[in-house]
């Protein structure tokens, strides 16, 4: 499948302002209204480990679902795509590797820079077998390496790209979602094409530069940060919350993965949290249980009191998740949230990962 249309050059227009804050989020049990119904281009980032990638694969089936047709598209060349969908590696062309709920169809990329760099030269400056030239003189990998900035032009521009790219019938996707780099670097990686129009002053660079901020920063876009709620994670949410305002650039959701549900009800959290809890009533129950049959034996004692510390425990956790909760609610974004898995994550789980996200309104 080839990866673009050199004689497709036609561009959706990107509509300015931002859409007001989600409404109702629906009925119990039914899906919600989209909230970003008007975007076409999804970025997901966040901090190593939060599960970036996984939350960006669900949302592309999310999206897709009803008929629709998605890009996922990655451009840090770990081929997390692959591993999540059980499909071989991916390499420099759209794949279909995924069948929607309702007959639509997610595609998936992995953006390399070096091909990417060989297809703008193509496309651009008409080099062709010449670029192919440069390539085995180690020039492509020189330029991808060294030149400041080059490398993220290229990542975002082929996504801009998949986002632009139209036929007879209208969009070649309804929409694309991103597997963007980490919240540590991702307001650099977005912003880079500014810098490239301040370096640029014309030529094809700083045109096409320009038509990517232009996109990044209009209503199509919104990026959406993933987080867990660990301290770490969530304040680097909020400075990556930051840096995208400051540079102009929308964001979207915040997804919250890995979520456990507390195992005690909201009473007994707060007696376990202040050591309130009757441990009398614990051994009782151990012998109601038919556990050693004796409330009063050692065995039943150190059960008793690994439970009553395990309690502890657990409504510290508890009141901590609480608390980094009020932290993201002072982002004024719409939360969602998305379990933590026993088994882990196979094709079966990002299936029903998409669904909550349809129920919850992010799709």
């Amino acid at each position: 499948m080839p990866t673009h249309d050199p004689d497709d050059r036609s561009e959706a227009e990107p509509r300015d302002g931002d859409p007001a804050d989600p409404g109702d989020s629906g009925e119990p049990g039914e899906p919600a209204a989209a909230d970003f119904a008007e975007v076409r281009l999804h970025i997901v980032s966040g901090k190593g480990g939060t599960g970036k990638t996984t939350v960006a694969a669900a949302l592309a089936l999310a999206l897709a679902a009803g008929g629709r047709r998605t890009l996922l598209a990655e451009v840090e060349g770990r081929q997390g795509i692959a591993q999540l969908f059980d499909v071989p590696q991916l390499p420099y062309e759209e794949r279909r590797i995924a069948v929607a709920p309702g007959g639509g169809d997610v595609f998936a990329l992995s953006v390399e820079p070096k091909a990417a760099l060989l297809e703008y030269l193509d496309l651009f400056y008409h080099l062709g077998r010449a670029g192919r030239v440069l390539e085995r003189m180690g020039a492509v990998d020189f330029a991808t390496t060294i030149a400041p900035g080059l490398r993220d032009v290229l990542l975002t521009g082929k996504v801009y790209e998949a986002v632009r790219r139209r036929s007879a019938e209208g969009p070649r996707y309804d929409a694309v979602v991103m597997d963007a780099p980490p919240t540590g670097r991702i307001g650099r990686f977005l912003n880079v094409n500014e810098e490239v129009v301040g370096l640029a002053k014309v030529g094809p660079i700083r045109n096409q530069a320009g038509s990517i901020m232009t996109l990044l920063r209009s209503a199509q876009t919104a990026v959406h940060l993933v987080t867990v709620l660990e301290e770490m994670p969530v304040q680097e949410t909020q400075d990556a919350a930051a840096e995208l305002r400051a540079a102009g650039l929308r964001v979207g959701g915040v997804v919250v993965n890995m979520v456990r549900d507390p195992v005690l009800p909201p009473q007994t959290l707060a007696d376990a949290r202040t050591g309130r809890i009757d441990r009398e009533e614990v051994l009782a129950g151990l012998a109601a249980a038919g556990f050693d049959g004796r409330r009063q034996s050692p065995a039943s004692a150190v059960l008793a009191d690994g439970l009553l510390a395990e309690a502890g425990e657990h409504a510290a956790r508890v009141a901590l998740e609480d608390g980094q909760r009020e932290q993201l609610d002072v982002l004024q974004r719409p939360v969602y949230e998305l379990p933590a898995l026993a088994g882990g994550v196979d094709l079966g789980a990002l299936y029903d990962l998409a669904d909550l996200l349809t129920r919850q309104g992010l799709a």
